[in-house]
């Protein structure tokens, strides 16, 4: 079976291969100004040094200057573009990254956030490093090469000690390159765990320290983040012990080249200038034999990350693909013998124009039924029918179906951005403005700090509160104006006030035959508003009524009444 970051890798040199040849030809011929200087100055010494040409020797100094001039130049361009192709191949890669992680249909992969993070940041700038790695291995070979050449031309055996050892050194460093990608590989993935759980933690260090768990969520990151320094000490001990391995094999050869050509001055070989060549080029090659010795850890290190790209780019979509389009005017929802987790055979239907109230006795099933309206549970997972305009969900066009269907989570991360920012999410919707800031409360946070609308919010909201939180969130789902509107626990932090406030807000705004909306919640604010209450108890519906009349109910009156 094919190695899937090994077509990440090739992907990467195919789309960028104008730059890169052009990168990688500068670079070799930079190799080669180096490998000639050396060349230049046993020439200089023979020809004008020895004789004591001085007109030969000022022409010989000016070609010097001409070479480091060329070798300059060709260094500069060539790394500019090899710097831009690095550059744009990662950008390329963190988009196709977060373009599938933001897949509407969803992805199938156990990678959890914090990951899915690094994936797209450190993993993607390590697969596109390659592009650099190219065009040095490239300079060295070439620098090897024409080296081997003037050597050669100046003593066979010298030319010859360089090409059959370094071919041979190479193949003895590149017996380790598995014990390096399995290595760095594992060290990637724990580094990717030990972010998740980073992430995780700071995120919800509120909530941890309401409930006192700081204990507990400190030792699991100090658990996984041990974990993730003994592989990072592992790869870094494989990787230290092979660096020192090719250093020394690489010197002890330019070491036997300078000392050869040495024996064959003393014994009139070879002359003093050449003697100075071989010397330089001894010391020269120190640079591209160790290059060349480090190629298996660099490239062990991109194929891990770009394995990991791999396994995000290539995961199957969570969904099937839909084209269905949604039907023009007003959408029903309808549940028919739906069974999804905790839920059984429920049947429900939800008219255009309603405003319903869904209380569960278990929290898991008002998850599960907001889960599964929200589109991401693929059809495998569950039986029955869920229709958005009497047609299957999944069936439908996934752009038209979240325009017409929005869920709004009980947790809603925030982006970082001011408050107008994270309320519009991109639309330029404004006629309704003010409405929907009164509606969801958000004026109250908007009131409370000078900065008013432009107050910046730090990622995922974390220097607000929880009400505050939701009641951005709130207003930015209002603000869609979607035809049916799903909240999910949307005033848990909030107090009784606020949450009446919201409570008619949400009445006044969603009125009309237009606006669907559906309230999967326990707040008796929230439920007093609602046309019709739906109370699950089991996975199926064991109440229907007003606000009012469930009141005798003895489940509504544990889940709601207070």
């Amino acid at each position: 079976m094919a190695d899937p970051g090994n077509r990440i890798l090739r992907r990467a040199v195919s789309r960028n291969r104008r730059r890169l040849t052009i990168g990688a030809v500068l670079i070799s011929a930079h190799q080669i100004c180096e490998t000639t200087v050396p060349i230049l100055i046993g020439v200089i010494v023979d020809s004008a040094v020895s004789t004591g040409d001085r007109g030969n020797l000022v022409g010989w100094i000016g070609a010097l200057a001409g070479l480091f001039t060329a070798l300059t130049l060709a260094y500069r361009f060539g790394a500019r573009h090899l710097l831009r192709a690095i550059a744009e191949e990662a950008h390329q890669l963190r988009m196709e990254v977060s373009a599938k992680i933001l897949d509407p249909r969803g992805i199938e992969t156990d990678l959890p956030a914090g990951e899915l993070l690094t994936v797209s940041t450190s993993d993607a700038d390590n697969t596109s490093e390659l592009l650099d790695h190219i065009p040095r291995i490239a300079g060295a070979v070439v620098a090897t090469v024409v080296s081997a050449a003037a050597l050669l031309f100046i003593s066979v055996p010298l030319g010859l000690l360089v090409l059959v050892c370094t071919p041979i050194v190479l193949g003895a460093l590149q017996l380790v390159s598995p014990r390096i990608t399995e290595r760095v590989a594992s060290q990637q993935e724990l580094a990717g765990q030990a972010t998740s759980v980073a992430t995780d933690l700071v995120s919800g260090v509120r909530p941890l320290r309401g409930i006192g768990a700081e204990q507990a969520a400190s030792s699991r990151y100090h658990e996984v983040s041990r974990r993730s320094l003994g592989a990072t000490l592992r790869a870094a001990r494989t990787q230290g012990a092979y660096l020192a391995a090719s250093s020394t094999l690489s010197t002890l050869q330019a070491c036997g080249v300078a000392i050869l050509a040495g024996w064959f001055a003393l014994t009139g070989r070879i002359t003093v200038g050449e003697l100075i060549t071989v010397i330089g080029l001894a010391q020269f090659l120190i640079e591209p034999f160790g290059l060349l010795a480090l190629i298996p850890s660099w490239v062990a290190s991109a194929r891990a990350s770009a394995r990991r790209v791999a396994t995000v780019v290539d995961a199957a979509p969570l969904l099937p693909a839909a084209v269905t389009p949604l039907p023009s005017g007003p959408c029903s929802v309808e549940l028919s013998g739906l069974t999804y987790g905790p839920l059984r055979e429920l049947d429900l239907r939800i008219s255009p124009g309603e405003v319903v109230g869904i209380v569960a006795a278990q929290p898991a099933e008002g998850e599960a039924l907001v889960k599964l309206l929200s589109g991401r549970v693929p059809p495998s997972e569950f039986s029955g029918r869920a229709l958005l305009g009497g047609h299957p969900l999944h069936d439908l066009d996934s752009d038209a179906a979240r325009g017409a269907l929005l869920v709004q989570p009980h947790k809603s991360d925030l982006f970082g951005g001011t408050i107008e920012a994270n309320i519009a999410a991109g639309t330029t919707e404004r006629e309704h403005w003010d409405d929907v800031l009164r509606s969801s409360a958000a004026d109250e946070v908007i009131d409370a700090h000078p900065e008013g609308l432009d107050h910046v919010i730090v990622e995922r909201g974390a220097n607000l509160s929880g009400g505050q939180r939701q009641r951005v969130a709130l207003a930015r789902a209002l603000l869609m104006r979607s035809q049916v509107l799903v909240l999910h626990d949307p005033t848990t932090a909030m107090d009784s006030v606020t949450e009446h406030v919201i409570a008619q807000g949400v009445r006044s705004l969603r009125g009309g035959a237009s606006w669907t909306t559906v309230l999967v919640a326990s707040s008796p604010a929230l439920m007093a508003i609602t046309d019709r209450v739906v109370m699950l108890e089991g996975g199926r519906i064991v109440a229907t009524g007003t606000h009012t009349s469930l009141g005798s109910h003895d489940g509504y009156r544990k889940a709601v009444l207070r």
